[in-house]
């Protein structure tokens, strides 16, 4: 990505890592997101959702390469956020829920966008998208744009469940995954040893009625989620240190795994942005071709969840301190980000042109395939069994490529471009001996291009190590 470099000034309680961060804002490459586009559905990793039928707006299917890459984060993020943590639990709720739940949880309510419509084609837009309008406009150059007053448009999808028309229930498509952690939260009291403070976590699918969905996968109608739910004493100091934990945690996991902080920055929300659950909310924004978009937010939520669930079901979901004997309801401090959203900003960020070759510089537990695995030829039965039983070993432990088309250095390059970060060459001085003792491969690192010796018994313990 082409770059320029400026200031950009984060007070000190915005951002916790630095007072001040040098931001690198990508020069202007129209071009850029095409290109994306384009690679993402030569290679396999995004399609056009229902393609052949002209396609359906805001929807996207995940091809072999993008379902494999899709998996990788939410492996990643599952592991590091409840398998290697002991204050959390996972669960996995049900799509479909009593249509109260959303009523108590504000949703059929609240979770609305303001809607203008131009008088001119009648086409729709957010009217807090000031760009996407005046945008618009510009396509009317011979008439004057004029708009209706804004009306409330609600994000919800509903559904319809029953077999007699006329009879059938309305429920909603959830909007969002947080209500299945929020129902369930005295399952899951009643039935683990979970302790204050503690969270839920999830990964699942959500669906909005998005009036204008754009960008790529960025805005869609069908979408994933991976969340927490992170329950607290009802303290403001409590939430406070919480609140900051979780804002420094999430940032240092994007990091970690590939995101330049450079391309990062917060996004505080001032009162008339934030949700009705929220009382303080702050979103981490990618700089995207597109320009500045979020992608993951940490949110102070209260007890609005608990209380209102308890309201409308009539059920005590109050917590008992098993120690000092309160009771009370819990605070809930939430991080929720797009599984989607994550990837395309992966997918960005990891995105290389250089020289003659294209390159995918994912982080190697996100990407795809973690080794590929060639015989130098492939008219060689020897190298052919050799390497195939090098490939199936491998199986046991990592997913990996088979790629025998072609001469080794275009394998090398097609490997490269959708993020393999290691390639294993069997060649005859694997089978017989000569410049390299017999029983050995070269493995070949997808970034440097180095290749190194490597004894097949040692191979598994070498990727481990750098695979990790």
């Amino acid at each position: 990505m082409t770059t320029g470099v400026f200031h950009f000034e984060i007070p000190l309680e915005f951002c916790p890592i630095l007072a001040t961060i040098e931001v690198i804002m990508a020069a202007p490459e129209p071009n850029l997101m095409g290109e994306i586009v384009s690679f993402a559905k030569r290679r396999g990793f995004i399609y056009p959702g229902s393609e052949i039928y002209s396609g359906l707006a805001g929807t996207w299917d995940y091809g072999p390469l993008g379902a494999l890459f899709k998996k990788s984060i939410k492996d990643a993020w599952w592991t590091d956020v409840v398998e290697r943590r002991e204050d959390m639990v996972g669960i996995d709720a049900a799509i479909m829920m009593n249509p109260r739940a959303w009523e108590a949880s504000g949703h059929v309510e609240a979770f609305t966008d303001p809607l203008i419509e131009c008088k001119i084609c009648h086409q729709r837009f957010r009217a807090d998208h000031e760009g996407e309008i005046k945008a618009h406009a510009t396509t009317h150059p011979n008439k004057k744009a004029s708009w209706t007053e804004p009306k409330k448009f609600n994000l919800l999808v509903p559904a319809f469940l029953g077999v007699i028309e006329g009879e059938k229930q309305q429920i909603y498509l959830r909007g969002e995954i947080t209500n299945g952690a929020q129902v369930n939260f005295k399952n899951i009291l009643d039935t683990t040893r979970v302790k204050i403070p503690f969270g839920i976590a999830q990964i699942g699918k959500a669906f909005r009625n998005e009036i204008t969905p754009g960008n790529f996968t960025f805005r869609s109608r069908e979408f994933e989620q991976m969340e927490t739910q992170f329950y607290i004493r009802p303290d403001n100091k409590e939430a406070d240190k919480w609140f900051s934990y979780w804002k420094q945690d999430r940032w240092d996991w994007y990091v970690r795994y590939g995101l330049n902080p450079r391309h990062l920055r917060w996004h505080e929300h001032r009162p008339q942005e934030r949700a009705h659950y929220a009382q303080q909310a702050f979103d981490i924004e990618y700089h995207s071709p597109f320009g500045w978009a979020e992608f993951i937010g940490i949110h102070d939520r209260g007890d609005w969840d608990l209380k209102r669930h308890q309201e409308f079901s009539g059920q005590d979901v109050r917590y008992r301190d098993p120690e000092s004997g309160d009771v009370f309801l819990p605070w809930d401090i939430e991080t929720s980000a797009g599984v989607d959203r994550s990837l395309l900003f992966f997918l960005i960020e990891a995105y290389h042109q250089e020289d003659d070759r294209l390159v995918l510089k994912l982080h190697p537990r996100l990407a795809p395939y973690k080794v590929a695995v060639f015989p130098l030829l492939a008219n060689k039965p020897p190298l052919v069994k050799q390497a195939r039983d090098i490939f199936h070993q491998l199986q046991s432990h990592f997913m990996v490529a088979w790629d025998d088309r072609g001469n080794i250095g275009k394998r090398y390059y097609s490997q490269d471009e959708i993020g393999t970060p290691f390639c294993v060459t069997i060649d005859f001085d694997t089978l017989e001996g000569g410049k390299r003792p017999k029983g050995t491969v070269t493995v070949r690192e997808r970034d440097s291009m180095k290749q190194t010796d490597v004894a097949i018994g040692e191979l598994v313990d070498y990727l481990r190590e750098r695979l990790a």
